[in-house]
């Protein structure tokens, strides 16, 4: 369509259409709509109905979706604005969610979605669901530090880490880094003979590791320690499971380590003075208490059939332990240091490692005896075992 003109000078203007003449066959030109004009600006959205519609939708803070949509729909009233099918929609939206919040407060199901959320939590940011026998790796090859992850493999294969207890934490305020990491230290090396029975069977490289929580995961209810075995030597790895416990063990194993440990945590007992003439009265406590675990571990070999083939070294080792028990019970009741030393001496040496090997051999069990500690006390690493060991070396 052709757009006519404007009169010219002179030019007669026509009765019903001012702008001038028309033909006869021309339509009268009618004028474009609002909106097309590039100097003709749209109506705007109502932005707080935009805001309504998707919190509606995402059903996240109703009760905020639906106060918006109502003023979102007096906005667009009083101004001209569009979005009011936004504004409705949110509005509805947010009175469905309001009802489903309502449901879900009298129901208890907020409260088991919120629980799952922290369960959640707590695996994602404690000890990685790690279980006691688990063998793992972590993602830098080391134990120390943060560790954010790691992967648990075969305790046959390579492995850096390998899970030997674990425990709880006592509810409440954070404790800090510190103390969470004394309770870690204390409880997990005292945890480490329930699970490695035998200390004989640990490599001298091996020592006691824990994963804690942090102030962080703490208050995802994340409360535990998790005990782990691992190698000292910054490359080390570790091969095999260091697992000797009933779940591993025969009968006959186990009560012999089981008398074992009876004896060491006697002997890990040791006064804290070096000599005995520093502290006499100590010693001759340390003596006795010696004395009734060899009580113990004595009634527990002799309470036990092993099998014939261990038979006659068992019954060698009880001898030996029963003229051991004769020396400490009269170390425990010298007089004086000299005398104490005298029979201390020889009740210590009737102990020594060497006089445990061919009832090990016997047994099945390792029969080279760790390392000696210097630091390590007075303990002995076996049931009869004078080394000196306490248990893993470190």
């Amino acid at each position: 369509m052709a757009i006519p003109p404007p009169p010219g000078p002179g030019q007669p203007q026509h009765p019903q259409y001012p702008q001038g003449p028309y033909p006869s066959h021309q339509v009268p030109y009618a004028p474009w709509a609002q909106g097309y004009s590039p100097y003709n600006q749209p109506t705007p959205v109502n932005g707080v109905a935009i805001a309504s519609l998707v919190l509606g939708i995402l059903c996240f803070l109703p009760a905020l979706g639906l106060v918006l949509g109502i003023i979102a729909l007096v906005q667009i009233r009083k101004k001209g604005e569009r979005g009011k099918g936004m504004a409705v929609a949110g509005s509805v939206l947010s009175t469905v969610g309001l009802a489903l919040w309502a449901l879900l407060l009298g129901t208890g199901g907020l409260s088991d979605a919120w629980d799952g959320f922290k369960d959640a939590a707590k695996e994602n940011n404690s000890t990685f669901s790690l279980a006691k026998g688990d063998c793992f790796n972590s993602l830098d090859g080391s134990l120390e530090g943060y560790a954010y992850d790691v992967d648990t493999v075969p305790c046959s294969q390579a492995h850096d880490g390998e899970v030997f207890a674990s425990f709880q934490l006592p509810a409440g305020s954070y404790p800090g880094d510190d103390r969470v990491t004394e309770i870690a230290d204390d409880k997990c090396y005292a945890l480490e003979d329930s699970y490695a029975m035998d200390a004989w069977a640990v490599p001298d490289d091996v020592d006691v590791y824990y994963l804690t929580p942090t102030s962080q995961s703490w208050r995802l209810d994340d409360h535990e320690v998790t005990c782990v075995f691992g190698s000292v030597d910054t490359n080390g790895t570790l091969t095999g499971s260091l697992r000797k416990d009933a779940t591993t063990l025969d009968a006959d194993q186990l009560t012999y380590l089981k008398s074992a440990q009876v004896l060491n945590k006697a002997m890990d007992s040791a006064p804290a003075e070096e000599y005995v003439e520093d502290d006499l009265p100590g010693h001759k406590a340390w003596a006795r208490r010696m004395t009734d675990a060899l009580d113990e571990q004595i009634g527990l070999l002799t309470g036990h059939r092993f099998a014939a083939k261990a038979s006659p070294d068992v019954d060698s080792l009880v001898t030996n332990l029963r003229s051991a028990r004769a020396e400490w019970a009269k170390a425990a009741g010298a007089t004086d240091v000299d005398t104490f030393y005298d029979h201390y001496d020889t009740g210590y040496t009737l102990l020594d490692a060497e006089h445990t090997v061919y009832v090990r051999q016997a047994l099945g069990l390792a029969t080279t005896p760790p390392e000696y500690d210097p630091e390590g006390g007075s303990g002995s690493g076996d049931g009869g075992d004078g080394s000196g060991d306490t248990g893993i070396q470190v």
